[in-house]
């Protein structure tokens, strides 16, 4: 039997936990991950691109447990009431093969999403940061909000998206949150109006394309940039002028897939770039300068879902009464014999059990 965390279970395991601790507690699984980069067998994500979107697969693996993510990527998908990101995952021993989680990774994905990205500002932003502009408030932006208020103590938030419902909706949900009271959330009617006065702006929109969210003249000197959206080949958010400043310096997660799916893509195989894993090694604040921009150029790597999948299954462990099962693999009394055990008797019935 194999454990197995669907949409109602991640509702369960999220809401005992609270969304900012469960967040910030694999925000530290992330962490302690990166800070291990030698052991992991690192990949860029394997891509199926078509006109509409994209789906791929995300393996890693760190000797003991192989993991993957399945997901996609299709930005026209809301037109017709579909998520524009679905995903789910499996976690695996690597030392029988077998399957240990079969997880649901659509709801996981946004969560590891904020978790990297607040993360990464706990690095790179300037520690006193309390304001951010959140441009694009679409699926992620909760989460993003949640986890820069969670683990950075951000207590106004600058809204913008070229659909007023987005931030009405993002905005209706914050406000529902007791959490959130101390959290003021401004409105705004632009791009340049949301990150004025803004130490740390997060960028997370959907088009698949080379779109400027960001304009060199909306930057200042001190922000933090946090670049979600720009997450694969021919889209991206940001001016190229503005990671070309000399006052900027650009963290990416693994620099051979963030080549191709970037920010980065829009410049030379030889523009200087930090891999987060090294920032976590040197063990210090990356900044310099309070002067400096810091730019996260963030496309999601696979070992954040091997993080996300390690922490599920933990997360089982802790609340065993919670956890179901499915029988995805045979159980035989001769494992040599897959068709007596399976088809030479009376049919196995599907099974999907919580456990006791």
């Amino acid at each position: 039997m194999v454990d197995y965390i669907g949409i109602a279970d991640i509702q369960q395991l999220v809401h005992r936990l609270g969304t900012g601790t469960f967040i910030h507690r694999l925000a530290g699984e992330i962490e302690a991950d990166y800070r291990r980069w030698a052991q992991f067998e690192k990949t860029a994500r394997v891509a199926s691109h078509s006109d509409v979107g994209v789906i791929e697969l995300m393996p890693a693996s760190d000797g003991a447990h192989y993991a993957f993510k399945y997901v996609n990527g299709h930005p026209k998908n809301t037109a017709e009431g579909l998520l524009t990101v679905t995903a789910f995952g499996v976690l695996a021993d690597v030392a029988t093969g077998y399957p240990l989680l079969l997880s649901e990774l659509t709801v996981t994905t946004a969560l590891r999403t904020a978790a990297m990205s607040a993360l990464a500002a706990q690095w790179l932003a300037r520690p006193d940061s309390r304001v951010m502009a959140l441009i694009g408030n679409g699926a992620q932006s909760e989460f993003q909000a949640i986890a820069f208020h969670r683990m950075l103590g951000i207590r106004e938030l600058r809204l913008f998206d070229i659909d007023p419902l987005a931030s009405a909706k993002l905005e209706r949900n914050l406000r529902s949150l007791p959490e959130l009271a101390d959290l003021a959330i401004v409105r705004c009617g632009s791009t340049a109006e949301a990150v004025q006065g803004a130490d740390i702006v997060t960028t997370v929109t959907a088009d698949k394309r080379n779109a400027v969210i960001l304009e060199p003249g909306m930057v200042r000197p001190g922000m933090h940039l946090n670049g979600v959206g720009g997450d694969c080949p021919g889209k991206t958010e940001l001016h190229r002028d503005i990671l070309l400043r000399p006052d900027a310096r650009v963290v990416v997660e693994y620099e051979p897939q963030s080549r191709i799916e970037g920010e980065i893509q829009q410049l030379p195989a030889d523009f200087p770039v930090t891999e987060f894993a090294d920032v976590v090694a040197a063990g210090r604040p990356f900044r310099r300068t309070a002067d400096e921009v810091t730019i996260f150029d963030s496309v999601g790597f696979a070992l954040e879902d091997f993080s996300a999948l390690r922490f599920l299954h933990k997360l089982l462990g802790e609340q065993r009464e919670a956890s179901r099962q499915i029988d995805l693999v045979p159980r035989l009394d001769d494992p040599k014999d897959l068709f007596g055990g399976v088809l030479g008797g009376s049919p196995a019935r599907a099974r999907l059990r919580r456990v006791a």
